[in-house]
């Protein structure tokens, strides 16, 4: 049986609640398109993906054949030059990426958005095995940080007593 709330009706919106909300949308759109004109002079635009609380963010990559970085930048400010989401890798080989690094806000559903493109890009680039580490400073977050890899597909093997571990998984789930 379903509960009441599941099928409770929205309240409704005050008439300055939905201008302020589509003022917000319009500056975040003037906003998108500076910051996709600025961001595409030096890194590859993959997409555009709102967060957990419906700002638009663009995501952009930058790859030298040695290093793969991830980006998202919010369309709620202007572009600094600067990311605030990031994915970091390198390349093993022609066929795996080791990812090094998880940059940013946590639980705001970046790093999701973020893995979802990188795993998408280096299967495009034939990368067949994705591979990281899980080190000591990651150990107050470990919980969340193994529901995340496993969420996207991952296999991860921890060892508590050297508090470390591995993470394996390909780029197609």
């Amino acid at each position: 049986m379903y509960s009441q709330s599941a099928f409770a009706i929205p309240q409704e919106q005050t008439v300055q609640e939905i201008e302020q909300e589509r003022d917000e949308l319009f500056f975040q759109l003037m906003n998108m398109r500076e910051n996709i004109k600025e961001i595409s002079r030096k890194w590859q635009v993959l997409g555009i993906e709102p967060d957990k609380h419906e700002n638009w963010t663009v995501i952009f990559l930058k790859d030298d054949g040695y290093q793969c970085q991830v980006m998202t930048k919010s369309c709620k400010e202007k572009f600094d030059g600067s990311w605030d989401f990031a994915i970091q890798g390198h390349y093993y080989d022609r066929f795996s990426l080791h990812i090094d690094d998880i940059k940013g806000e946590p639980d705001q559903g970046m790093g999701s958005v973020c893995m979802t493109h990188l795993k998408s890009y280096v299967s495009e680039m034939n990368i067949s095995q994705i591979t990281g580490d899980i080190v000591k400073r990651d150990w107050d977050h470990l919980d969340r940080l193994i529901y995340f890899y496993e969420k996207h597909g991952f296999s991860v093997s921890i060892d508590e007593n050297d508090q470390k571990g591995f993470i394996q998984g390909t780029p197609v789930e």
